[in-house]
């Protein structure tokens, strides 16, 4: 068998462990990067808070707009880093990679903590509250067990999906407990009394039939527009569903006094009675904008929110314990171990020193580059105004990857007069006009918008007529593409947006 050589050129591109952790760094939003920089505190103490720039009581933002990404960390005497001029190659093995190893290990910044979310609110479940209910029926333990298991089965919206057959199944096959629908039944019957009202139902038309039916049961109600609301979804739900009102109307012989007063009461009940519960089982989402953009007599001033990136430093103590290492006369393994480790610590916190920095100075640069482009949007927050941009546009103006352009436009906001806006809201294609203008697909999604808020909701415009007056107003665009842009919009067809 003949081996065969041959000689291949190859060009492998590597990131650093520095741009890795500056990746990472761009991707914590500013409410939860104190918390990232507390873990890099405590896990070396080789980096400290630097006491004499940093205020804890102070909400002051810091404008840091001007300062350099390469400026160097600054010794309080000025000199440059001692430690980098000593020799420790006293105290390391040829070929010794421990180094190495360790900077390419990134121990306090793991990949699957990158979802973290904000803590979950003590507050009382949606299960929680429809338990406690369930403990004032006093039930048998054989009814009791079959009511955990259909309150088990309740989803978060409050409506119980699974069918009575497979709920007598699952207490079977998974409790022993042998029952049969009529009983099932009549225990989602008794769970459905329950508030919120309407929890338990099976379907959208149940759930709103069971809260017109406990209103019915309070006193002082109206029964005749309830019985009409009544009757209306209980033989014409699915003209309801259509907003075909006429044949609702036809079918239970009202006037349009009578049909309005009906459609009200159906309009004001919940479709997920479990959604104002069921929403205390998420993390609450707060956003904390990255950027101000303050607008000063018609200049646009940028700055960057810093309140939550405190002034750090290297620490002192260390420095000098490793100059100390380097006085001593000797050098055992002992001693090699302990320099090598303080060595460690000092370029680990001065790695994350210059990754905030920056990761200020990508921010930055990149959210300028967008009020650049979008300054008349910024100056008067009319959305007609915003000009078409992609990602290559900012990424070519920065001198930045796309793919770093990405990461701050989907993961930041900037604070405005007219509002809090995440930044990838300003990144739009472009449409061409009659007179071959470019304008931002955003800016006709606008003028749609409009047209729609403005239209006769008895007579609700068809998209073919919304595709006129946009051609009208000098816009090339299709049918088709104005049913694309109303369904990112989340509004629903001309059939269903016409009201009484």
């Amino acid at each position: 068998m003949a081996l065969s050589q041959s000689l291949q050129q190859k060009l492998l591109q590597k990131l650093s462990p520095q741009q890795i952790q500056l990746m990472k760094l761009l991707q914590v939003p500013t409410a939860n990067l104190e918390t990232r920089i507390k873990e890099e505190l405590e896990e070396n103490p080789a980096l400290e808070l630097d006491e004499d720039k940093h205020d804890d009581g102070s909400d002051e933002l810091k404008d840091e707009f001007n300062e350099a990404p390469e400026e160097e960390y600054e010794e309080k005497d000025g000199s440059e880093d001692e430690y980098d001029n000593i020799d420790i190659s006293e105290y390391v093995r040829e070929g010794d990679d421990e180094i190495a190893e360790y900077r390419t290990r990134d121990d306090n910044y793991p990949e699957e903590d990158e979802g973290r979310q904000l803590p979950f609110k003590a507050e009382t479940s949606f299960y929680e509250q429809l338990m406690n209910q369930l403990g004032l029926l006093k039930l048998e333990p054989h009814d009791q067990s079959i009511a955990e298991q259909i309150v088990g089965s309740i989803d978060e919206d409050g409506y119980l999906r699974r069918e009575t057959s497979a709920i007598v199944d699952d207490l079977a096959f998974r409790q022993n407990i042998i029952s049969n629908e009529p009983e099932v039944e009549s225990i989602i019957k008794r769970i459905q009394q329950f508030d919120p009202p309407g929890v338990g139902a099976r379907n959208l038309r149940e759930c709103l039939l069971l809260q017109l039916i406990r209103q019915k049961d309070e006193p002082g109600a109206e029964d005749k527009p309830l019985d009409l609301a009544i009757r209306a979804l209980t033989k014409y739900f699915d003209e309801f569903t259509k907003k075909h009102y006429e044949k609702i109307q036809r079918g239970l012989d009202i006037n349009d006094d009578q049909l309005k007063e009906m459609m009200q009461l159906i309009i004001r009940l919940n479709p997920k009675p479990g959604g104002y519960l069921g929403g205390l089982n998420k993390a609450e989402t707060y956003v904390v904008p990255d950027f101000f953009i303050m607008n000063n007599a018609g200049k646009l001033e940028l700055t960057l929110n810093s309140r939550n990136a405190p002034e750090l430093r290297i620490s002192e103590g260390y420095r000098d314990m490793l100059k100390e290492y380097d006085r001593g006369s000797k050098k055992d393994r002992r001693q090699k171990e302990a320099v090598l480790f303080i060595k460690q610590k000092i370029d680990a916190a001065k790695w994350f020193i210059d990754a905030i920095k920056q990761r200020q100075h990508t921010l930055l640069s990149t959210m300028n580059a967008i009020m650049e482009h979008q300054y008349e949007f910024f100056l008067t927050g009319d959305e007609t105004e915003l000009r078409p941009m992609i990602l290559k546009d900012i990424a070519e103006k920065t001198n930045l990857d796309i793919s770093t352009v990405s990461r701050v436009a989907n993961s930041k906001f900037v604070q405005t007069e007219f509002g809090t806006y995440r930044l990838k809201f300003f990144f739009s294609e472009s449409l061409s006009t009659d007179s071959g203008e470019e304008v931002s697909t955003r800016e006709v999604k606008k003028i749609l918008s409009n047209l729609i808020e403005a239209e006769d909701k008895k007579h609700p415009l068809s998209d073919e007529r919304l595709t006129e007056l946009l051609q009208e107003k000098g816009y090339n665009i299709a049918r088709r593409t104005v049913a694309k842009y109303r369904e990112q919009l989340n509004i629903p067809v001309a059939r269903l947006r016409k009201e009484l």
